[in-house]
């Protein structure tokens, strides 16, 4: 019999691969937006805030919770064999990671809806793949996360026996696998471990979402293994937004539009940013783990040095990952320099 497990102590950082860091990201809800003249408000508060700021639905995130519900309802009365899944995939920096927490945040809040009154359910688990995985490496992660007591006195098949029936125990409906192109398939470690998720996924009658970087070119669905799992999981591009057509360049007005709106600097004027949309998607290349960051950077430099405005100047100035900065300055994302009058 496996006891049901408690969230560990409260400490100063919990990841969200623990169940006290995903409980603390459920019920923190997101900070409220006062107004910018509010005198009450702390500069240290209105720091938090634009640390934090918004997360903005793309399509993406539209198209991923409508297949997850979809495969909640298809896997819910599926008794035995392979239920199927769901794989978020894209380049780095494109809020994948971000979009599965967030579906997680929204199935786990509306699973407390339907059972308010029964404590010791866990309707989501939340882990990432460890860098060079071994599948007892894989199985300790799902552990870690339940703050199961320390295992190492026991081996793969009984840790892996004692987290698939508490997982069942505690309904488990949504089970969310990040960095999943770090398993190797090429390796025999990797194999085993991609092996391991596919038994996890016969044994715990969960709904599994992967996220990765470029799956589908990934050696994860190459092979006998990779077959199989391309045969019970389906692929969601989360692609970098476009900026070509009418359309596209509305989306992409939107989602700015939305973090102008959201700014709570007192010399803010409203719709600077979408002013500037086309050079921000040129700046991030469509990637909204960039747009966020450059924003959010922005803000906090405005407070910190008084001027609480974003300008374009101030915007040239915030240094990206080195990714989002080299793309910046392909020779096509290239400004021409003003010519020299003779």
């Amino acid at each position: 019999m496996v006891t049901t497990a408690q969230p560990a102590p409260t400490s100063t950082f919990s990841p969200l691969t623990t169940w006290d860091g995903w409980q603390q990201f459920i019920d923190t809800p997101h900070t409220q937006a006062r107004d910018a003249g509010d005198q009450e408000w702390t500069l240290e508060q209105r720091e938090d805030y634009h640390a934090r700021f918004v997360v903005l639905k793309t399509p993406a995130m539209d198209t991923i919770s409508t297949a997850v519900r979809r495969l909640l309802l298809l896997n819910r009365g599926q008794q035995g064999g392979a239920r199927r899944g769901l794989i978020i995939s894209g380049p780095a920096t494109t809020g994948k990671t971000t979009a599965m927490q967030q579906l997680g945040r929204t199935v786990e809040l509306a699973d407390r809806r339907r059972h308010p009154d029964q404590d010791g359910r866990l309707p989501v688990l939340f882990i990432t793949v460890p860098p060079s995985s071994t599948p007892k490496m894989l199985i300790s992660e799902f552990a870690r996360f339940l703050g199961l007591p320390t295992l190492e006195r026991m081996n793969q098949i009984q840790i892996t026996n004692a987290v698939c029936e508490l997982l069942c125990e505690m309904g488990t409906q949504l089970v969310l696998v990040d960095d999943v192109h770090l398993m190797d398939t090429r390796s025999r470690a990797g194999a085993e471990t991609s092996d391991q998720l596919k038994y996890l996924g016969e044994r715990i009658p969960a709904t599994f979402v992967y996220s990765g970087i470029d799956v589908e070119s990934s050696p994860l669905l190459t092979g006998v293994r990779g077959s199989q799992l391309a045969g019970r999981f389906k692929i969601v591009r989360n692609q970098p937004l476009r900026y070509g057509s009418a359309a596209d360049q509305q989306i992409w007005h939107d989602l700015v539009h939305g973090m102008d709106s959201a700014l709570r600097l007192r010399h803010h004027r409203p719709g600077t940013l979408v002013t500037h949309a086309a050079y921000l998607h040129a700046r991030t290349g469509g990637r909204m783990g960039s747009l966020s960051h450059l924003i959010r950077e922005a803000a906090l430099v405005s407070l910190l040095d008084g001027t609480e405005k974003i300008t374009k100047k101030l915007l040239e100035e915030i240094e990206l990952d080195t990714a989002a900065e080299q793309r910046a300055r392909a020779p096509h994302h290239r400004r021409t320099p003003p010519q020299r009058q003779p």
